[in-house]
């Protein structure tokens, strides 16, 4: 029970970090737009990735640097380009029930821009698959399996509710100001994730 415990503290940790996915599943949660189906996949997401981080994938991925170098450029020209459009968007006034009408318009154009944030990241493999994979080692027996379940229900506890939460936030966002700070801030998130990426490239 305590290796439990501790999956879902040290993964709630790592998972509530602001990040592209947070960002992305906040916006999406304000305007409505897919909000559950998006929260769902990230939450997928992370499971698969924690579950293969508890099976050892970790130590396969720090063997083949070339997999996070593909990741990184990669991750970095996507967060480059949305992070664009969420600056340019910051320029339109809208309110909340103008930005419900704006958000992802169908639900596979959600699902690609979700997969794209996530699997595009490479600090979700770093963070779940090689941290909470190397953590998880330090349990034997039925304690290892027990630490990637606490992960796992941290990440669906988390995106859920930043998802539900985000709908109490609307009346703030009847204001113009608020939706364009917000996407301002959005936009910042995605460059500064960017510019790390590309950091050791420079």
């Amino acid at each position: 029970m305590q290796a439990f415990i501790q999956g879902v503290g040290i993964g709630g940790s790592l998972i509530m970090a602001v990040g592209a996915q947070n960002a992305f599943v906040l916006k999406q949660g304000l305007k409505r737009s897919h909000s559950l189906p998006i929260a769902g996949l990230c939450s997928l997401i992370d499971a698969l990735m924690i579950t293969a981080g508890v099976a050892g994938l970790g130590h396969l991925i720090l063997a083949f640097p070339l997999i996070k170098d593909i990741a990184s450029i990669g991750g970095a020209i996507f967060l480059l380009v949305y992070g664009a459009k969420a600056l340019r968007s910051s320029f339109n006034e809208q309110t909340i029930s103008q930005g419900a009408t704006k958000g992802t318009e169908t639900l596979k154009a959600a699902v690609l821009t979700t997969l794209g944030i996530s699997l595009l990241n490479p600090h979700l493999y770093l963070d779940t698959v090689v941290l909470l994979g190397s953590i998880s080692a330090q349990f034997e027996g039925v304690d290892r399996p027990l630490f990637g379940a606490g992960a796992v229900l941290a990440s669906f506890v988390w995106f859920f509710s930043l998802s539900f939460g985000a709908r109490y936030l609307s009346p703030l966002f009847q204001n113009p100001k608020a939706w364009s700070y917000l996407d301002r801030f959005i936009c910042m998130t995605m460059w500064t994730i960017a510019a790390v990426l590309l950091w050791p490239y420079l």
